[in-house]
Formats: structure tokens, C-alpha cells, sequence
């Protein structure tokens, strides 16, 4: 995948733990959504098959069914703010599962995002929100701290959304 449409360089570093290009606002978020092998997998599901995205509200506008590495994918907020993006790795095993995305042109900030859900050696089921960003568009800037401030509030909102979708019964479905 070329990296000449992402708006930054450093393309795939959330996979890297703990490094944030300079220049950059760094932002962790994790949550714990239950335990279990089951809580795991529909977790799991709901992160890959844009579900979660879909239940926090967002609008998701993509072609695939799934989070894939080279996939388009654009987040729409109140049906106002667009912010296209490309997934750029994704992972899939038997205790970690998730994805990144980058920024491509015309999105608000610059940098990269990922969601990840880990199944630990306890059981416990946790989904980090890791990203690396800067404003790109003049609202981003202007909002200075406040548009950190939402970053995280929306991470955190992940979290809550997903723990919910991962820990309802199958008669819920």
C-alpha cells in the first residue's frame, strides 16, 4: 500500500506500542468490556464489521463489509463533517483482533487510529483506542484543547458502545 495519499507520515505506527511521531498529540484509551471467550468474539466482530462505528451514531461509508488493509473507509459526523480515511493494518487472532486507520485528504485531522479488542490471560476483555493526531483543517485548530478533548470523549465512547454490544444475550440480538 502506498503511502502517498495519507496526509502524515508513520504509516501503520499504532502498531508500534508507545511510539508517536513528533509533532503529534498522543491518545490512549482503554476499556474493559467483560470476560469471556464469548464477549471476545462479538467484540471482536462488532470492531471488524463496522458495527461499533455504526452504533455510536457515526455514518461509516465504505464498500467493504469488513475492516481490510487498503480499504476506504469515511467517517461522516453529524451528517456534516466528512473524514476520509484508509484502513492500514489489520489483526486477527485467536486473543487480539482490530484494525488501524490513516487520514487522507479532506480529513479534519492528520495522523492515525486504532481499535483494538485483547482477550488477557485472565479472560478479561479490553478494547484500547490508540491514536496519534494533529489538526489538519482550520475547526480542528481553532478547537485547539476542546478537539483533544472530544477525541477522547469519543474513545471513551467506543468503549461504552462496544461493552454493551459485546455483553448483550443472544435474546437481545
Amino acid at each position: 500500500m502506498s503511502s502517498a495519499d495519507f496526509t502524515y507520515d508513520h504509516v501503520g505506527a499504532t502498531r508500534e506500542p508507545g511510539f508517536r511521531p513528533a509533532g503529534f498529540h498522543p491518545m490512549r484509551v482503554r476499556t474493559r468490556l467483560g470476560e469471556g471467550e464469548a464477549v471476545f468474539r462479538r467484540a471482536a466482530e462488532a470492531v471488524m464489521s463496522w458495527e461499533m462505528h455504526r452504533a455510536l451514531g457515526v455514518g461509516i461509508d465504505t464498500p467493504a463489509d469488513r475492516a481490510a488493509p487498503g480499504v476506504d473507509v469515511t467517517v461522516v459526523l453529524a451528517g456534516m463533517i466528512k473524514a476520509p480515511c484508509r484502513v492500514v493494518w489489520t489483526v486477527e487472532e485467536t486473543r487480539r483482533a482490530g484494525w488501524a486507520y490513516g487520514t487522507l485528504a479532506g480529513h479534519p485531522e492528520c495522523g492515525e487510529e486504532s481499535f483494538v479488542v485483547d482477550r488477557t490471560g485472565d479472560g478479561t476483555v479490553w478494547l484500547t483506542v490508540e491514536a496519534f493526531s494533529r489538526p489538519a483543517r482550520w475547526y480542528a485548530r481553532a478547537g485547539g484543547p476542546a478537539t483533544r478533548g472530544l477525541q477522547h470523549a469519543y474513545a471513551r465512547r467506543c468503549g461504552t458502545v462496544l461493552r454493551r454490544l459485546a455483553t448483550r444475550g443472544p435474546e437481545e440480538d
